[in-house]
């Protein structure tokens, strides 16, 4: 009986020493895996981190890029690849960034007053847009176009790059020397010096600083308060244009994506949102101009803009219509021994496509032109006018669809 009690003690206590172990195993393997979860998590935070700081990085370098394109000086003496540099650029950002579509609409403006060329055509084929420049500066530069050598074009991404790296360290470099002048303002509002990388906070600094009177100054430290706080909210580059579209196509009946393509209309949309930032905020503005004035000054521009974008689709849909009917007119002068042949027969059938027939209707129209043998532009029977685009209220009709939210007044 005492050798069966003793044998109990042996197995329980081995049984306890087993549980034991594999407790201390479970805990192990437990903490194993709550280290790997933290690693993981530290690891994704730090790779979105190093995207934002990218990002951000690729922004600042482009407005840095952007930037001479505002000045008269610059397109006398720009050649035809600082043209096209600065096009590829404002085409790639225009649609996240303000500052690139004012600097997309600056450039078409110049390239079609200087060369002819609309850059709206072009699209973001920078490298057509050289050439077409240089083919009408002179006939040397575009015989150089047409001899460039493969290594050129494969060089090409990497000067670009060097290029944007240059005009990043001037502008880091300018930046500096503001930061220097500025020094008592900025440590007076404790303002990073990466900040003045947002000219709305530079100029106020700025006006800080050459202030002469107690009230300009406190005017002036207004402004930068109103700045901070803005930055505070949408970061140092400001709102994106996606940020700008959603919230005023939310707010403003009959605004589209359309609208988003006028620089003036993205200003105005801007400052309607900052407006109602700083309302939010607690701001008040100054005597002079108060945060509800602009606000209301801000939603008026838009409302204007939108008027004019409509005006500028309607005469664009009248242009075309009369277009199609010089076409039709030639057309019918073209002597009657010649309409049937397939050249004849396939221009037909492109002008129909034009007009927005479809394939059905372009195969009925061509057979009954070939069988009552008659020529193919008395078979069309054309709607009775163009469309006209329908424009935007104004006046009474404006004030009845005013923004669906504002600041508090």
């Amino acid at each position: 009986m005492s050798e069966s009690d003793g044998m109990d003690e042996v197995l329980d206590g081995g049984m306890r020493q087993s549980l034991m172990i594999a407790s201390r195993i479970a805990e192990t393997l437990a903490r194993r895996r709550q280290e790997s979860q933290r690693q993981q998590e530290h690891q994704d935070a730090q790779a979105a981190h190093e995207a934002q700081a990218r990002l951000a990085a690729s922004r600042s370098a482009a407005r840095a890029a952007l930037a001479p394109v505002n000045r008269d000086q610059w397109w006398d003496k720009a050649q035809p690849h600082d043209i096209a540099t600065a096009h590829a650029v404002a085409e790639g950002w225009k649609d996240h960034d303000p500052a690139a579509l004012a600097a997309s609409e600056k450039i078409r403006q110049e390239v079609v007053t200087r060369y002819g060329i609309d850059t709206r055509d072009i699209g973001t084929d920078a490298a057509y847009l050289e050439s077409g420049i240089q083919t009408i500066t002179t006939e040397k530069a575009r015989q150089d176009a047409l001899e460039r050598s493969q290594e050129e074009t494969r060089t090409a991404a990497t000067e670009h790059e060097k290029a944007m790296g240059l005009l990043a360290a001037a502008r880091a470099e300018e930046l500096r020397a503001q930061a220097t002048t500025l020094a008592p303002e900025m440590e007076r509002h404790q303002v990073p010096a990466e900040y003045l990388a947002n000219p709305e906070l530079a100029q106020a600094l700025q006006t800080a600083h050459t202030a002469k009177t107690p009230a300009a100054v406190q005017t002036a430290d207004a402004t930068v308060q109103e700045r901070l706080f803005l930055i505070g909210k949408d970061g140092i580059s400001g709102p994106d244009i996606d940020q700008l579209r959603k919230e005023t196509t939310s707010n403003i009946n009959g605004a589209g994506d359309s609208h988003f393509e006028d620089p003036a209309f993205v200003q105005a949309a801007k400052d309607m949102h900052e407006a109602k930032l700083l309302a939010e905020g607690g701001f008040t503005g100054s005597e002079r101009t108060p945060v509800e004035q602009r606000y209301e000054r801000a939603e008026k521009e838009l409302f204007a803009r939108m008027e004019s974008v409509g005006r500028e689709i309607e005469n664009h849909i009248t242009s075309d219509s009369s277009r199609l009917k010089d076409q039709g007119l030639k057309t019918e002068t073209t002597s009657a021994a010649d309409y049937g042949s397939a050249e004849r027969q396939k221009a037909f059938a492109a002008s129909l496509a034009n007009t927005g027939a479809n394939e059905t209707q372009i195969r009925g129209h061509l057979a009954a032109a070939r069988s009552e043998g008659t020529h193919p532009s008395a078979a069309v029977t054309m709607g009775k006018g163009a469309a006209k685009a329908k424009r935007t209220p104004t006046g009474a009709a404006a004030g009845a669809e005013r923004t669906k939210s504002g600041p508090s007044r």
